[in-house]
């Protein structure tokens, strides 16, 4: 499994609630294909530097998960086929930034012992 981060533009027109089930249903979707849906961070309605499909102002989420790459898949043309979506943005994170950094086989196992030995 791989650390995600999913970056979602929704219709600033849409009501909260609608943008509420719509992450909901996305974050389920994760969870029962299992992945592990972290973070949800919502910044709210935010006005565009320039018009994104005729309009000046997007609502924008993040949400961070832990999944296969078959399941962010699912979720990425979930996300590319939904009206309610102007923009999104499916980032692998770096496993060291997810925290689940890995000691390569060039290092040798003694290095993680205490000093002096």
């Amino acid at each position: 499994m791989r650390p995600y981060e999913i970056v979602v533009i929704f219709d600033a027109s849409l009501e909260e609630n609608d943008i509420r089930s719509f992450i909901d249903r996305v974050v389920e979707h994760i969870r029962s294909r299992g992945g592990v849906p972290g973070r949800i961070d919502r910044w709210g309605r935010r006005a565009f530097a320039y018009e994104l499909k005729h309009r000046s102002e997007g609502y924008y989420v993040f949400v961070e998960a832990v999944a296969e790459p078959a399941v962010v898949l699912e979720v990425d043309r979930m996300l590319s086929l939904s009206d309610e979506v102007l923009r999104h943005r499916v980032i692998r994170q770096p496993d060291h930034a997810a925290g689940r950094g890995r000691v390569s086989a060039s290092q040798p196992e003694a290095a993680a012992s205490a000093p002096g030995q």
